[in-house]
This record gives structure tokens, sequence and C-alpha cells, in this order.
């Protein structure tokens, strides 16, 4: 492990860590499968990757040693940082919960036959506000019943019922903790991508500038209609206030004149000599 160690910062362009603190194995083991083609994954003790990274000439890789504290996983690659890390939060799956989880949903219990003997159980559905009631030698669920509202903690008791009736209510993901691209090293915060908002602000740049381009008739194919209708329609109005009569402008010339002849002759009829 120590001379792997040594030798894939070279081979591959990226190296990310994930700090496996409250990670779990089900969410290491599908993101293997989807990333196997693009990732390395090597989970691994931090004074061992301190020791073999120590001894790795590799630009930038000596800022990382201070990062490797804990229990961490790390990711080989030669995507990008900020694409990996999309990826991942592309990736998320909903866990059962434990004691002290927040729920990631409003959590329903739909009325069923849960399968479960009465007995203990039956004090815990109640504590947790499920109602219950006992047919055919096992509890079931009276009616469907949301216990706790997505945002909320879940409780020990909860979390044992939950678990029971397989409802996971608890969306997981990983993120990267810091990376190294180049010799260049991330941070957490520097590799958060909102896809959504830099799609908008792509999205109203592009408006902006084929704005600025009509109104400077800089013409590109995005604006050319566009220009050409502003010309167009700035024609028009230059021949209806000179006068100068075409196909197009010569009903309104003639309907500009007849409105002024007429509050001319409205003018001369109220006139009264002084």
């Amino acid at each position: 492990m120590y001379q792997q160690l040594q030798e894939l910062p070279k081979k591959y362009k990226v190296l990310a860590l994930i700090k496996m603190k409250k990670v779990r194995s089900t969410q290491i083991l599908p993101l293997r499968k989807i990333l196997k083609d693009d990732v390395k994954f090597v989970s691994i003790k931090d004074k061992i990757a301190q020791r073999a990274f120590e001894k790795t000439d590799v630009p930038g890789i000596k800022d990382m040693l201070s990062e490797f504290t804990g229990q961490c996983m790390l990711m080989f690659t030669n995507m990008s940082p900020f694409k990996l890390n999309v990826l991942l939060a592309k990736n998320k799956i909903m866990m059962a919960a434990r004691g002290g989880d927040i729920a990631s949903i409003d959590i329903v219990v739909p009325a069923k036959n849960t399968g479960i003997a009465p007995g203990p159980m039956l004090t815990e559905f109640k504590e947790a506000g499920i109602p219950t009631k006992i047919d055919q030698g096992t509890i079931w669920i009276a009616k469907d019943s949301t216990p706790v509202l997505k945002g909320e903690a879940i409780n020990e008791k909860l979390a044992s019922i939950l678990g029971k009736l397989d409802i996971r209510p608890v969306e997981a993901g990983i993120s990267l903790y810091t990376a190294l691209e180049d010799g260049l090293k991330y941070s957490e915060e520097e590799m958060v991508i909102n896809v959504g908002k830099i799609r908008e602000e792509f999205s109203q740049a592009h408006q902006e500038a084929v704005s600025l381009s009509i109104e400077a008739a800089y013409v590109t194919s995005d604006n050319i209609s566009q220009i050409l209708s502003k010309a167009a329609q700035s024609a028009r109005s230059v021949s209806v206030e000179s006068g100068y009569m075409t196909d197009e402008t010569k009903e309104q010339i003639l309907q500009k004149a007849d409105s002024q002849a007429r509050a001319v002759a409205g003018q001369a009829k109220d006139y009264t000599p002084a």
C-alpha cells in the first residue's frame, strides 16, 4: 500500500480526499460501481498516507499532508475535481436512520401489516405516535401517519421502527474534503458548484451580451434578425417623420398629414381676429 501511494499520484492528474467520519460503507459501494472506470478508490490510514506522500515529488502534494487526519479515503482520477464533486452530489442515496439523524423527507408510515408479533414493540409504536392494532397475531399500522417532518430529528426508538419497516428517510451523499490538481490545492468550499445558479448566470450574461450587440449594431448569427428588425423600424419612423413616402409608410404619412390638417382647420375655425 505504501508503494502504491507513491506511484498513484504520478499516474493520475487529480488526488482527492474524503473524510470518512459519518460516512457509511453503503454510501461508498454504489459509488465504486458507478465510477469504477474513472476513479480509483483507496481507503488508507492517515499515518501511512503521510509517510508515503512525504517521499513523493508530485507538485503540491506536501501541502496535502496536514489534511490526512483520522480515517481517510483517497480518490485518484483524471477528471476535474469540480466535475467529480458534481457527480458525487448527484449520486446520493436514501439510507436507514440512526438515532439523532435529521429527516431528509417527511416520514410517512403507511397503514399495513408489519408482520411483527405483539409485545414491547407496541409501546414503541405508541411512543412514536404511530397508531396500531393487533390482527391475526401481528401488529398492524391502523392508518397512515407522519411521525417526523422533513428537517426534524429522528430519535433512536423511531429509527429502530423505521429500520424494521424498511423505511429509509435519510438522504446521504459524499463531498470532497480537499483535492490536488496540477499542483493546485482546492478546499471543500472552492469545489462546491451550484449548477443551476451557474446556468442562470450564463443565460443572463448571454442575454445581456445579445442586448449590447443589438444596441451597438454588432452583427452576429445570434442577433442579425433583431438588428435588421430594429433598423427597419427606425427607417420607417424616419420615413414617417420626414414625410418620405414608401409602400410601407404612405398610409401612416397620409394619416399623420390628415390629422395635422384637421388640427389646423380646427384652430382656424376657432380663431377670432383681435
